[in-house]
């Protein structure tokens, strides 16, 4: 019994940290997810992979592809297929408002953090989010060592 609890983490919270470096957020929303019986279970354990996931739009619901769910290791043969599409929980408002605005061009709409609320439900948070160019990365490398630079001062 011991192994499960250590197993099991209290607060889930997975990020796409190359997310924020390849892209510029423009706006943010956290979307319900609909998961099959093993998926929680494995996502409470933290194997999730959100570095390729990206959101499109079928028949007006949003769809999450490329998320890796690991399959959960005490599953049987109902155990789910990792790569699966799974549809996105948002307000009918929310889902217009990114469908006009994904329709632009150079607009994409990615996951970039996966977590467990109080409540224990999974939830992603997706962003609607524009390519950085590379002199784009290049400022923010420098920004990112300039602060590091003052802190190092500081103390």
């Amino acid at each position: 019994m011991a192994k499960e609890k250590d197993r099991i983490k209290k607060n889930v919270n997975i990020v796409n940290r190359r997310a924020s470096y390849e892209y510029e957020f423009l706006s943010k929303y956290i979307a319900g997810i609909m998961l099959t019986g093993t998926e929680i279970k494995s996502i409470r354990e933290g194997n999730v992979n959100l570095q390729d996931g990206f959101c499109t739009f079928l028949q007006n619901e949003l769809w999450l592809h490329q998320v890796t769910i690991a399959k959960y290791t005490e599953g049987t043969y109902n155990n789910h297929e990792p790569t699966r599409p799974r549809k996105l929980l948002l307000n009918k408002k929310e889902l217009n408002q990114l469908n006009k605005k994904s329709e632009e061009q150079g607009l994409t709409i990615i996951p970039i953090r996966f977590f467990v609320n109080d409540r224990g439900f999974a939830k992603v948070e997706v962003a609607l989010a524009r390519g950085k160019k590379l002199y784009d990365k290049r400022e923010d490398i420098k920004e990112r060592d300039v602060k590091r630079e003052l802190q190092r001062e500081r103390f």
